[in-house]
């Protein structure tokens, strides 16, 4: 005798229009989320465009009773702007081109030489990216003071490039990994050198990475201050990073409008510099066809 069935459980209605509200409510509350996250980025950006605009700003967030650039003819001379500006083009745009050439010389052998002491060596480079400047920066001024490199461009260069070098050398290398290695082989039959390998296969190969490293370093020297504050003396060698303090007065005092204008300028020479790797930065690895069989 067949054995009765059990009847199906059946979802009542009130069941089923709670459903769809639970997932809205959640729904909602995310979005409401992600907006507070993006008013919090882009309300900075907004004051600091209408304050720029705004010869009586303050640091509340208005329309500009009556708008002028006023404040960017009032920064653009050559103790406020330009000379700064061109001394942080010199310090970061040199130590940005001695980073990448040291880290790419010093990722190739950890990515294509197996070594029992590259794993240790590697996390003595993690370790050193974990240490702040400020623990480094007493002995370091020391050294600097005997070696006579304080009060001078290219030694303050040669600190920020040594500084990022760790994280560079561990972003070469993964990019470097990405490059097969029968190419190298290939370019060694035909009798190229390691050098000419390197230069001419595996760097044209991984255009995207070395954007990559060149774009972090350059933004992360561009915006540093306390570097170029303890080692440049000079008035005329500092650079934007640390002329940004003319506008900041006595009791308090703070101009908001020049300093919103000033910002704006010093934030150009890195957006140029996103935009004219950007394309490589979205090309990818064109690798494609390189291997044949």
């Amino acid at each position: 005798m067949p054995l009765p069935r059990r009847p199906r459980a059946v979802l009542r209605p009130a069941a089923l229009r709670r459903a769809p509200r639970r997932s809205t409510r959640h729904r909602l509350a995310a979005d409401a989320g992600l907006l507070a996250v993006a008013a919090a980025f882009a309300l900075p950006l907004v004051w600091l465009v209408l304050s720029s605009l705004d010869t009586e700003a303050t640091l509340r967030v208005r329309l500009p009773a009556a708008p002028s650039l006023r404040n960017f003819s009032a920064v653009l001379t050559d103790e406020i702007t330009f000379t700064p500006m061109l001394n942080s083009l010199l310090i970061c745009g040199g130590a940005t081109l001695l980073t990448v050439v040291c880290a790419a010389l010093a990722a190739y052998p950890l990515s294509r030489h197996r070594s029992r002491f590259s794993r240790p060596y590697l996390l003595t480079i993690l370790f050193a990216t974990c240490l702040p400047v400020t623990a480094v920066m007493v002995p370091v001024y020391a050294l600097f003071v005997r070696v006579d490199l304080v009060d001078t461009r290219y030694g303050t260069a040669l600190f920020l490039a040594t500084a990022q070098l760790p994280f560079a050398i561990w972003l070469m290398k993964n990019f470097m990994d990405g490059v097969p290695k029968v190419l190298e082989e290939a370019a060694w039959t035909d009798g190229a050198s390691w050098t000419q390998t390197l230069l001419r296969v595996i760097l044209p190969l991984m255009g995207p990475g070395v954007a990559v490293v060149a774009v972090y370093t350059f933004l992360m020297m561009w915006g540093n201050f306390f570097v170029p504050f303890m080692l440049l003396l000079s008035p005329e060698q500092l650079p934007a990073s640390v002329s940004i303090l003319t506008f900041f007065g006595n009791y308090g005092a703070v101009a908001f409008g020049e300093l919103a204008a000033f910002s704006i300028l010093y934030s150009t020479p890195v957006l140029v510099m996103y935009l004219l790797v950007s394309r490589r930065l979205g090309g990818g690895f064109a690798l494609g066809g390189a291997v044949k069989g």
